[in-house]
């Protein structure tokens, strides 16, 4: 019973994994389409090990300075992941190997006015937070996997973190924008008590 009771107090979130931010897409991290597919398969073949499964989304209508004709790549960034547009839906590989919609539990929309990097920020169209939504659920326990791990990825396991979450970050179902950053971000997430995954059985 030991190993049923790790599995139902463990949750997957996934990070972000939208049209935009995969190859073809405004915003796009190399290497995206392949972590949707492996993300599929992953759920293929452990979905029923989690008593939650979440994805994230960005989800923008008027997101207050986010978007700039010239952007920083810091605080301001060109447009992406519009509410309601082809760029903001999750991408086609996530249904490789699994019916994506019919496996999750719960879609987390952020940033719709204001700048979002972490699913924690956001809510279910029924306007529960992803804490929230973890607790109710018993979960202690967070996997995060998705784009990027310099940017969302890293957001949100350090907001689960904050929230009392133990948290995993699964990197071969991740992909960050730049080697720097990347590198940085995951020394950032390890201090902070995140588990850095480089390797899945």
């Amino acid at each position: 019973m030991a190993g049923y009771d790790a599995r139902m107090r463990r949750a997957l979130v996934i990070v972000d994994i939208q049209n935009d931010f995969c190859e073809g897409g405004s915003l796009a991290v190399q290497g995206g389409a392949a972590v949707a597919e492996r993300v599929s398969e992953y759920l293929r073949d452990h979905g029923d090990d989690y008593a939650a499964v979440v994805a994230t989304r960005d989800w923008h209508i008027d997101p207050a300075g986010h978007f700039a004709a010239e952007p920083d790549y810091v605080d301001t960034w060109p447009h992406h992941c519009v509410a309601g547009t082809p760029g903001a839906e999750f991408h086609p590989n996530l249904d490789a190997a699994v019916d994506f919609g019919a496996t999750l539990d719960a879609v987390v929309s952020k940033g719709n006015y204001t700048p979002a990097y972490s699913g924690f920020e956001g809510s279910t169209d029924a306007g529960q937070t992803l804490a929230d939504l973890l607790r109710q659920r018993g979960v202690t326990d967070v996997d995060v996997v998705g784009l990027a791990t310099d940017h969302c990825d890293r957001a949100t396991a350090l907001d689960a973190r904050r929230e009392g979450f133990n948290v995993r970050l699964l990197l071969p179902m991740c992909a960050g924008v730049a080697p720097d950053t990347t590198d940085a971000a995951l020394d950032q997430m390890r201090a902070a008590g995140v588990e850095v995954v480089s390797a899945l059985a």
